[in-house]
């Protein structure tokens, strides 16, 4: 009797288990997947174009960082002046390289000198420029540099 009832007991186990494997997922348990994986995806993918502008203007920071100290050493060579910081080439290539970073282009950037200053600014990525000065100011604005204008604003 009690092997009956096993015997029994497996045979519908055995069909159950048939019937469950073949019935699979329906049509509209896999399109909430994919709706679920698809709203994820655009969360991670707005994040990382937020990680890259910000990993951009650090860049460009970075760069202005290097022109401060480029231009310290030209001023030791130029005797204690200014003129021509913006001239020297490793100042150009810098400046060139924050703007690329920031606004993808190199014609972005702005640099003026006089004897006893220079400021220079390049576009960040998020908006805005990033600006140095002699004086050791380093901070964002929200235009260029004026014509001349040896001071961040």
């Amino acid at each position: 009797m009690i092997f009956k009832f096993l015997c029994l007991m497996f045979t519908l186990n055995r069909k159950s288990f048939r019937k469950s494997l073949a019935s699979g997922f329906t049509l509209i348990e896999l399109l909430v997947v994919i709706a679920i994986i698809g709203i994820l995806a655009s969360v991670v993918l707005a994040s990382l174009n937020t990680a890259r502008n910000k990993g951009n203007d650090a860049a460009v920071k970075s760069e202005l960082s290097s022109v401060r100290a480029q231009a310290e050493i030209s001023y030791d060579s130029n005797n204690n002046s200014y003129i021509n910081v913006c001239a020297d080439g490793q100042v150009v290539k810098l400046l060139d390289d924050a703007s690329q970073k920031g606004a993808g282009n190199t014609t972005s950037d702005a640099c003026y000198d006089v004897a006893g200053a220079y400021a220079a600014s390049a576009p960040l990525k998020s908006g805005g420029f990033w600006c140095v000065d002699s004086t050791g100011v380093s901070k964002s604005e929200a235009a260029t540099l004026g014509v001349n204008v040896t001071v961040c604003p």
